[in-house]
């Protein structure tokens, strides 16, 4: 007997009065419930209506953009890649269309961010989780999923069936093709993700040869196991448990924000109706689950606001297809306001107001950023500098007593074309400067299309002009020229000396 059970049995002594008891009661609770709630197969149902159409179109326009993106060819001349969409992150570049952008210019990205973060806020409080119901990649794959499940194993009523029968032939064989059908869909996921990051035909080959690099296989091997696992087999369970959204979502909603509802108003009270039955003193909703039978997160809409619901709209086509059955008005489930969901009457009912100050505040700082983006791209210089001074030693002193600093002088050359730049040096009155491996300061600095090229610089203050050195630190300016354009930047820096 081990010890826990041997303390249960044994009475409670004079000095722990209750404590067998307790124990007792402890491991009769925890044997009565679990921590964690076993998880529930939820088995959608197929549904068919405007929603269900517009669901399927959302699906192919989005995974048709994210499968076909990487093979669109974009000419931008010799030395550069051909790829309209890639990160090309060997390099530090991303490519857009006709958009580059480098790691210097990666608020770019954070602007994309914003507007992107901004027009998810916009959305939501016009039209709730409309995201997730319809655009949101894990929505999509799960509907994916949900198809290929259906398509081998049937219907609901036919996948319940399936999984309470035994082990047969027909179970294993169905139930091996649909896993199959979401490993490949998980490998055409992953394979297409590793195309964003190298030349898709180029590394398509290797990947058949074995030639590609092994991060390619390892990446390919992660995204084919996530989006099997949470596309094919977590489904709801990612909406429900791992995605923040729907705990963030709710700040962004207000009494005019459309959400799919159940309007109980017309509906309760609920109950069967056969045919012939008058509908005096009675509801429109016939009780006939329809609407759960349809929900990929298994809930019943007619509940109210949850956070599990995802606003796909499914139980709205399922309500309408058994109103129209019934010959009653559609629109018992639909996308209604909180405003009128609280109305106890139709004369209380108001149109939607989308123009209100939290859509106004959203539209206009979408505008603000897209602005603020656009004037950067137009200003964008197509060469960028950077100067860093030499730290050891910060000067020397020549042995005709004048004073030298050393800089490294990095140009970056955004262009499509090789370019040469001339250096010019700005802010003390008398200096002298050298640019390393070069025979005169006046021969051109040359930097290759699209690249990036150090040059040592020397700036000498000869002895003759060292009482222009009033401080231990002078402000200074290296000044490059376009030799085509004609265009000058400069950056500022110091010279250091021990002063006069």
């Amino acid at each position: 007997m081990d010890p826990v059970s041997r303390f249960i049995r044994d009475e409670p002594d004079e000095a722990a009065p209750g404590v067998a008891r307790i124990a007792v009661d402890a491991v009769s609770s925890k044997e009565a419930r679990s921590l964690y709630a076993a998880r529930q197969p939820i088995y959608p149902k197929r549904a068919h209506g405007t929603f269900r159409s517009i669901k399927w179109a959302v699906m192919v326009v989005t995974l048709g953009i994210y499968y076909i993106l990487p093979w669109i060819r974009w000419d931008r001349g010799p030395g550069l890649p051909d790829q309209a969409f890639l990160l090309d992150f060997a390099n530090q570049r991303l490519f857009f269309g006709p958009i580059e952008i480098w790691p210097q210019e990666l608020y770019f990205i954070t602007g994309i961010l914003i507007v992107s973060a901004l027009g998810l806020f916009l959305v939501t409080a016009l039209a709730g989780r409309m995201w997730c119901g319809y655009a949101c990649p894990q929505t999509v794959w799960t509907d994916l999923m949900i198809a290929v499940e259906r398509f081998w194993q049937g219907d609901r009523n036919a996948r319940i069936r399936l999984d309470q029968s035994d082990w047969t032939i027909e179970k294993i064989w169905k139930k091996a093709a649909t896993h199959a059908s979401w490993m490949l869909i998980g490998l055409a996921t992953g394979g297409v993700l590793v195309f964003y990051f190298r030349d898709a035909p180029t590394l398509a080959a290797e990947l058949v040869t074995g030639d590609a690099p092994g991060v390619a296989y390892v990446f390919m091997a992660l995204f084919t196991a996530t989006t099997y696992l949470l596309g094919g087999i977590a489904r709801e369970q990612v909406c429900i448990y791992m995605c923040p959204w729907p705990r963030i979502q709710a700040a962004m909603f207000d009494s005019e924000s459309l959400l799919v509802s159940y309007r109980d108003l017309r509906g309760e009270p609920r109950g069967p109706h056969k045919k012939g039955q008058t509908w005096d003193g009675r509801g429109d909703c016939v009780d006939c689950k329809a609407c759960v039978a349809v929900c990929p997160m298994g809930i019943d809409i007619r509940d109210g606001a949850q956070l599990e619901c995802i606003q796909c709209a499914l139980c709205i086509d399922a309500c309408d297809d058994i109103m129209g059955k019934v010959g009653r008005p559609q629109g018992l489930i639909a996308y209604e306001t909180f405003r009128n969901m609280d109305a106890r009457s139709e004369a209380e009912r108001r149109p939607v107001q989308f123009v209100r100050s939290r859509t106004v505040l959203y539209s206009a700082l979408i505008a603000v950023v897209l602005a603020i983006m656009g004037w950067a791209w137009v200003v964008r210089s197509p060469v960028e500098i950077s100067v860093i001074e030499d730290r050891n030693p910060l000067f020397v002193r020549l042995s005709d007593g004048g004073i030298r600093n050393g800089y490294t002088l990095k140009i970056l050359n955004k262009t499509h074309g090789a370019r040469t730049y001339h250096l010019s040096v700005e802010g003390l009155p008398v200096t002298e400067f050298s640019i390393l491996g070069q025979e005169t300061s006046a021969a051109g600095m040359i930097v290759e299309a699209s690249a990036v090229r150090a040059f040592k610089i020397y700036v000498t203050v000869p002895a003759r002009a060292k009482a222009s050195l009033t401080a231990s630190s002078m402000p200074l300016q290296l000044v490059i020229t376009d030799e085509e354009t004609g265009d000058r930047l400069t950056r500022d820096t110091s010279f250091r000396s021990a002063g006069r």
